[in-house]
């Protein structure tokens, strides 16, 4: 069974910057992609970035690209998600995935596991 433990999360102001990071279990991390995606109150969950297995294919919300950056360390088996410039409407839970293959995707239906969310509040 595979888990995934995101940390990072927390309160920051608008133009600030936090790195969220997913710890995953398991020796066949780096087979797979891995993904972020965020669900803020009251809005469906949305694609934000994947990564494939080896981090060569990177992909971005077109509106988030400028200020996200997804890497990864298949050495700690950790995916990360770097965000700068933050706004009020970057405020959601932030959930890590694991591919269903080693190529990137940005629909739900490529993920096969989940993480159990860490928020993001950025205040105005």
């Amino acid at each position: 069974q595979v888990q995934l433990v995101e940390s990072g999360g927390g309160l920051v102001q608008a133009g600030g910057s936090l790195r969220l990071s997913c710890a995953a279990s398991g020796r066949t991390f780096s087979w797979f992609a891995m993904a972020w995606f965020r669900q803020a109150p009251g809005k469906e969950r949305e694609f934000v970035a994947a990564i494939s297995w080896n981090g060569g294919s990177t992909t971005y919300a077109d509106s988030l690209k400028a200020r996200f950056t997804i890497s990864r360390d298949n050495a700690k088996n950790t995916v990360y998600l770097q965000m700068i410039s933050l706004k009020p409407e970057d405020t959601a839970v932030y959930y890590c995935a694991r591919g269903t293959t080693n190529n990137v995707r940005s629909d739900n239906a490529g993920y096969n596991y989940w993480g159990q969310g860490t928020q993001v509040t950025v205040s105005s």
